[in-house]
């Protein structure tokens, strides 16, 4: 029999509320019914928005080089082509959500307070359904970057330098960005920010889920 569990809790819960470990929910959480099949109906269902997809991660501004080979110890090569790109595994999962056009897909990052943002927006621009208000500019840390190095045979070698993926996280999630990951349909992580800043959005994220498991 197919068996629907959903886990509903009250908003604007803090985020350090997610992190001590020892209580999996906050103590003054009493609400915390679970619904069967026949509380969700196939009308309501139906009516339903489409879920939104939340990418928590990192997005740079990549370098990529062709070379015949890499360049030993002291030496300097010239590269047959190269050419700057919008990239990091968060906006490439981002561009893949937009793309795949299921609702919106939020991106939350932190940049450099540089020109390098034309060229992530007009990245996910060309992707379409990438909400890019949530990538904040770090004023004190640079871009993150990456300089990929490809050989003929398709083999390549990277440079990554963190930047604001790394730097840029102090004040952790905003507030805004927590409701955005409890509402989520989908949340994207890669481990290329912080560690602690992935669990914050994790632990969030699992805590307010919706779930439906059949069998």
């Amino acid at each position: 029999m197919a068996q629907a569990r959903v886990r509903l809790t009250p908003a604007g819960v803090p985020a350090t509320a997610f992190l001590s470990g020892s209580n999996p929910r906050p103590a003054h959480l009493t609400f915390f019914p679970k619904l069967t099949p026949t509380s969700l109906s196939a009308t309501a269902a139906a009516n339903a928005p489409p879920p939104h997809i939340v990418v928590v991660g990192s997005a740079n501004a990549d370098i990529y080089v062709e070379v015949d080979r890499l360049p030993l110890i002291g030496e300097t090569v010239a590269a047959r082509a190269g050419r700057s790109l919008a990239g990091g595994k968060g906006a490439n999962q981002a561009a893949c959500g937009g793309r795949l056009a299921l609702g919106p897909t939020y991106l939350v990052a932190r940049v450099g307070d540089d020109a390098n943002g034309r060229l992530l927006e007009g990245a996910l621009a060309d992707a379409g359904g990438v909400r890019t208000d949530r990538v904040a500019r770090a004023a004190d840390a640079p871009w993150g970057h990456a300089v990929v190095m490809l050989m003929p045979d398709g083999q390549n070698s990277i440079i990554i330098v963190g930047g604001a993926n790394m730097e840029g996280w102090a004040a952790g999630i905003g507030p805004e960005d927590l409701e955005l990951i409890r509402k989520a349909g989908v949340l994207l992580l890669q481990r290329e920010i912080p560690d602690w800043v992935n669990a914050q959005a994790a632990q969030v994220f699992a805590f307010y889920s919706t779930y439906i498991s059949e069998g």
